[in-house]
């Protein structure tokens, strides 16, 4: 038995319809997580029932030892942790994946298409969660499986799975249980798999991801709205004071314009790892904007190693049914996307003191999610390991990403678990995740049903670097 028996046993699941079948059921729980508190009864049952009653089964026959967990947040959803030990003394690795999903929107799919059934369409397969990340964690374990058969159930490490149903809604508690369960959870070395390819043909690893840090900004100078003929000229309009506080933060071209916001110039060993990483292009890609953002930086760089101020949504009267009357209020609900290096921590004081200085004093700025930036050095060993195995696999040259573009919880893996990060993603940027139609491509999917398989068995062998994690027992 080989590692190319593996990744030809790997790849079959995608021809012969097994890895389809699997996420078909998968697919039909309605694991929505970012309902908020009006969600109905039915979907906190299938948070928990689809780790009760789907992962549990599957991770059992694969001889793991489960446990289900409560979220130490209220209303926060439940966790699983799977364990698989072979023996205490070799070394362990811990993959992480979500079964929760963003709301389906189901009226605006397709017609012919619902988030709750798997559709096959050529190469997509459609369906809420396929890409994100339902799809990608049935990849892993379904190349895991095949490595186990082929080593007589010896993989030669241990291995650990947490599996959370939170992570569209931001992963609350999972800080916190991760804490509680940090004996459960030690390991030396975390590989899993999320998030987009840099393109569908390039076989891709990246190793943290930039930081997010939401906020809103409110202008609120009276409790409500007055009409525009008789008190317009002398009663502010927030919006318009909105408007020009944005302004003074995001130039017309996209560029940060405060400051103490922005992170250190990208270091060289990054800009020579990003120097041919294509950024676009794609069939479904949108054409990139020229000129836009830092004027300096390649596109490439723009995504993974420089911050960006982005408004979300932006409201104020009625933009439906306009009336004559200056608003009551106007509301921005921005997000910085940051990388390593990046004074997050005193970003909203740095924000404040800005628009103070610029006088917009009246500007509120209220805090939302937050997340840190990660980035695994370059130069650990572990990555020109990761990328060779990837080569070994697919005859392909690997794409390396310092860190993703999005944001992932991986600064608790990180940081407050302490662990080299790698992550292999079995998606591409133009798959309408968290949109209507979201879909995953069966021949990445397939690709990377071998590509996980040959890192599994790469693992066991004698050349894996696991000195280059190994957290003290």
């Amino acid at each position: 038995m080989t590692r190319q028996h593996a990744i030809d046993l790997a790849r079959q699941d995608a021809d012969n319809g097994q890895l389809a079948t699997t996420l078909a059921r998968r697919i039909a729980w309605r694991t929505e997580s970012d309902l908020g508190p009006d969600a109905p009864p039915a979907t906190h049952a299938a948070l928990l029932g689809y780790l009760r009653d789907e992962m549990q089964p599957c991770l059992e026959g694969l001889g793991f030892q489960v446990s289900l967990h409560a979220n130490p947040v209220p209303g926060g959803g439940p966790f699983l942790i799977a364990r698989r030990i072979e023996d205490a003394a070799l070394p362990t690795v811990l993959t992480y994946g979500h079964g929760d999903v963003v709301n389906g929107q189901a009226a605006q799919w397709r017609e012919g298409l619902s988030p709750w059934t798997l559709t096959p369409e050529g190469d997509r397969w459609y369906g809420r969660g396929t890409a994100d990340n339902k799809g990608q964690h049935s990849v892993v374990l379904g190349a895991l499986a095949h490595v186990l058969q082929l080593r007589g159930q010896r993989l030669g490490y241990n291995l650990t799975v947490l599996l959370e149903m939170g992570e569209e809604a931001g992963s609350p508690g999972l800080a916190g249980f991760c804490a509680q369960q940090r004996e459960a959870l030690r390991a030396d070395l975390f590989l899993a798999s999320d998030g987009p390819r840099v393109h569908a043909e390039r076989p891709t690893l990246f190793l943290g991801s930039r930081g997010a840090l939401n906020f809103s900004l409110k202008v609120r100078p009276r409790p409500r709205a007055y009409h525009s003929g008789n008190w317009g000229g002398v009663l502010s309009n927030p919006a318009v004071r909105l408007s020009h506080a944005l302004a003074c933060l995001i130039g017309p071209r996209g560029r940060v314009l405060v400051p103490a916001l922005l992170p250190p110039t990208p270091p060289e060993r990054l800009r020579q790892a990003l120097h041919d990483v294509p950024i676009g292009g794609g069939a479904d890609d949108p054409a990139l904007s020229p000129g836009w953002g830092e004027p300096s930086l390649s596109p490439a760089e723009q995504l993974v190693g420089w911050n960006t101020l982005e408004i979300l949504s932006l409201g104020a009267g009625s933009p439906t049914r306009p009336i004559n009357a200056i608003p009551a209020s106007a509301v921005a609900h921005c997000q910085l996307r940051f990388v390593v290096g990046t004074d997050h921590a005193n970003a909203l004081a740095h924000l404040r003191a800005h628009l103070d200085a610029q006088g917009f004093n009246d500007v509120l700025v209220e805090p939302g999610m937050a997340c840190a930036a990660t980035r695994l050095d370059l130069d650990n060993p572990w990555v020109d390991w990761a990328l060779a195995s990837l080569q070994a696999s697919t005859g392909k040259p690997p794409v390396l990403l310092p860190n993703l573009a999005g944001s992932l919880p991986n600064d608790i893996f990180a940081d407050q678990l302490g662990l080299p990060t790698l992550w292999v993603p079995h998606s591409y940027p133009a798959c309408a995740q968290h949109a209507p139609n979201e879909h995953l491509l069966a021949s990445v999917a397939r690709e990377g049903l071998a590509i996980m398989a040959g890192l599994f068995w790469d693992l066991g062998e004698p050349d894996a670097p696991w000195e280059a994690g190994r957290v003290a027992r």
